[in-house]
């Protein structure tokens, strides 16, 4: 069957009754309907509960499938009887109708309503988009009616957005105001709003870093920021709601929390606090992840993620598969279907290369897992289970075709890795480092690379941060997800690269500093066959072709 046959042969359970499993009283949950729902119970994480993080090696057009894994997972927890819930990013519409396509797993591991959660999802990021623009609105209309801030036009910061891939707007002109101007829109996941709101604990936190967003300079060098324009208060009351995480379910059941969708090659890639320490206070497992390969999106929940919310992960689970490892191997697409040892074995290293980031520069327990396509031959299997360093287990998983059945020996492995001393664990920078040395750390230690090469307009950002006394914020990279360096064609685990810094953004509020690497873009563009071009709704509303 294919994915959408699968999802419509299977009966929900009422979202009441999954929120009674995972121990959520009716009194704190907002229903949208019989399936979906809001928690309002503002959490703290049980002593005990086990954090495990999934990510993956770098992804290829052939797809690794880190969500189908992370929801077939948390099945197989289910089937051995563990309190478990996942914590996982709601789909953008822009990869939904981009090239991407959505982002709620496949086959017999899916979290549903497949439709609602890949299509504006209770409204969470119009509301972040609107708050966003509002912020940029008022600072607009603050200096066409007097300026009495001395705001420099020429300094903004903040941007517009959107939740749609749109080339057009990476280049727009502000007209009609007495300052006409050349700016540009993000993609609203890459927004620092939607940054605030993964990161914001309460509504009081949320309005502290909404206020705290550095929306400009004034006339004399020194920073404006959103609370200094009165923003903060109607941009939280936009807020209030998509501040609660949505819980809905797998198709076996499992609770799942959804919440925030920032991407991991231009943002922080990760879920919010709240849903991640939710999770973790209603189930005794929780399984989380992060976008992109490890050097992206784990690195950031790791570096950043796990420093602003005292977290420490118990287990990480590190997604290859056959496919992807031969493509970066050099083999061609249309060649994957058959056996090839030579291009898998030089393909491996780039899931070694990711194997010793997590075991050695983070000291974190890991456990491997092949996401198994049924052209993988014995011989090809083979060559992954003992071509990885000693210690590490490799698990085949079959999720896509058995839901969590095909995730027993995987968990297993991850129960076991979840009883191990993570107490070693470490970052890759410290905070006291100047923001060349985070950048270069990150860089050497997680990319493989020899170091970063600065632009002027970096080097001068860099001199606004010293100046602003902002050189303790944490770094976050915004680079290709294809390759360990910022060109995405050099693929697998290159050596001796460097990786240039074009840019630096400040985000007070969100409490981060992004360093844009190479021609790395914050509004992406349709390929020439987008997937909207392919979806249907029939007149009695049946969606087909979301997937």
């Amino acid at each position: 069957m294919t994915d959408i046959e699968i999802v419509r042969s299977i009966k929900a359970k009422k979202i009441i009754d999954i929120a009674k499993k995972l121990g959520v009283k009716k009194s704190n949950l907002v229903l949208y309907g019989n399936y979906k729902a809001k928690v309002c119970k503002t959490p703290t994480p049980k002593e005990n509960s086990k954090l495990i993080l999934v990510t993956a090696i770098n992804p290829t057009k052939a797809g690794i499938g880190k969500t189908t894994v992370s929801i077939g997972l948390a099945d197989a927890f289910n089937i051995k009887g563990k309190n478990v819930c996942l914590a996982l990013r709601e789909p953008s519409l822009g990869p939904v109708f981009g090239i991407k396509g959505g982002a709620t797993g496949g086959g017999y591991s899916q979290i549903i309503p497949m439709e609602d959660i890949n299509l504006h999802f209770n409204g969470d990021f119009h509301a972040i988009t609107s708050a966003n623009n509002l912020l940029c609105s008022l600072v607009d209309n603050h200096i066409f009616h007097g300026n009495s801030l001395n705001a420099d036009p020429k300094t903004i910061m903040i941007k517009r957005c959107i939740d749609l891939n749109e080339r057009s707007l990476r280049e727009i002109e502000c007209l009609n105001l007495p300052f006409e101007r050349k700016d540009s829109f993000t993609i609203t996941a890459a927004s620092e709003v939607m940054a605030v709101m993964c990161l914001a604990k309460n509504i009081a936190d949320l309005k502290k870093r909404l206020g705290n967003i550095m929306v400009c300079l004034n006339k004399n060098g020194k920073p404006l920021y959103a609370k200094d324009f009165k923003a903060q208060e109607s941009m939280a009351i936009l807020l209030k709601d998509a501040l609660m995480p949505n819980l809905v379910q797998t198709l076996a059941g499992t609770p799942a929390l959804v919440h925030c969708g920032p991407f991991a090659n231009i943002a922080h890639g990760c879920n919010s606090i709240i849903a991640t320490n939710m999770a973790l206070n209603y189930a005794d497992y929780c399984i989380t992840e992060a976008g992109f390969g490890a050097d992206l999106g784990a690195e950031k929940f790791l570096d950043f993620k796990c420093r602003v919310a005292d977290l420490k992960p118990n287990c990480v689970v590190l997604i290859a598969t056959i496919k992807a490892l031969k493509l970066h191997g050099g083999l061609n697409e249309s060649n994957l279907n058959n056996e090839n040892l030579d291009a898998l074995k030089l393909g491996m290293e780039n899931l070694k290369h990711h194997i010793k980031t997590i075991t050695e520069t983070f000291k974190l327990p890991l456990v491997v897992t092949l996401n198994q396509y049924s052209t993988d031959t014995e011989k090809e299997i083979e060559l992954v289970k003992n071509g990885v360093s000693a210690g590490i287990k490799v698990v085949v998983n079959n999720v896509w075709a058995k839901g969590g059945n095909g995730a027993l020996e995987l968990a297993d492995e991850v129960i076991k890795a979840c009883e191990k001393d993570n107490s070693s664990f470490t970052y890759a920078y410290n905070l006291e480092d100047s923001v060349e040395e985070k950048i270069n750390k990150i860089i050497k230690k997680v990319y493989g690379g020899k170091g970063a090469i600065l632009t002027e307009k970096a080097l001068q950002k860099i001199d606004l941060i010293k100046k602003l006394k902002l050189e303790n914020l944490p770094i976050i990279m915004a680079k290709t997800q294809f390759s360990l360096t910022a060109n995405k064609d050099l693929i697998n685990a290159p050596k001796n690269f460097e990786v240039e810094i074009k840019d630096l953004e400040i985000r007070t509020g969100a409490g981060f500093i992004v360093a844009i690497c190479g021609n790395m873009l914050l509004m992406p563009a349709l390929s020439k066959s987008p997937a909207a071009l392919n979806m249907t709704i029939s007149n009695n509303g049946k969606i087909d072709g979301l997937f």
